[in-house]
């Protein structure tokens, strides 16, 4: 019963994970855009629909990498902040390259932009950490059984009540 509350708590500290590292893309890429004065106001109903796309965007393509950290963290109880930062590190790094067209003659990535990069494996540290506020502190808890506390000790002798 504990392994399926567990489960939950993952699913939603992915949820989160993912809404917060959309947030940060959408943020990054936006940006420019934001920097200029002569813009005018931005406009939110756009900006709501950005970040829907954003989580559907990130939380799509971190689903499988994002798996096998939980699930590794989950199995060996590993719950340092860091191994969810770094993770998450990788995991952005991972949708990046993913998206990124490989040539396997001369093996290596082509098209790289730096700053896209950068943001991605950002966002995947941020994902990182709060996946790690939700789920991570707790990984691999629901395994460990419940402490019984020790039977009390028997009464001496001689403080037994009187029979009738």
């Amino acid at each position: 019963m504990a392994l399926i509350g567990r489960l939950f708590v993952i699913f939603f500290g992915f949820l989160t994970a993912c809404l917060a590292a959309g947030s940060i893309v959408v943020g990054a890429v936006l940006f420019p855009e934001f920097s200029d004065l002569g813009a005018g106001p931005v406009d939110e109903g756009a900006v709501d629909v950005l970040l829907g796309f954003g989580f559907i965007f990130v939380s799509g393509f971190a689903l499988i990498p994002a798996l096998v950290v939980a699930a590794i963290t989950e199995a060996f109880n590993i719950r340092g902040v860091l191994t969810y930062a770094v993770g998450g590190g990788l995991v952005g790094l991972a949708c990046y390259l993913g998206l990124v067209p490989f040539d396997p003659d001369t093996m290596r990535f082509e098209g790289i932009v730096r700053r896209h990069l950068e943001i991605m494996t950002g966002a995947g540290i941020v994902g990182g950490l709060v996946y790690w506020l939700i789920a991570g502190r707790n990984a691999g808890a629901w395994r460990v059984p419940l402490r019984r506390l020790p039977a009390p000790p028997p009464l001496p002798s001689a403080s037994r009540p009187p029979r009738p």
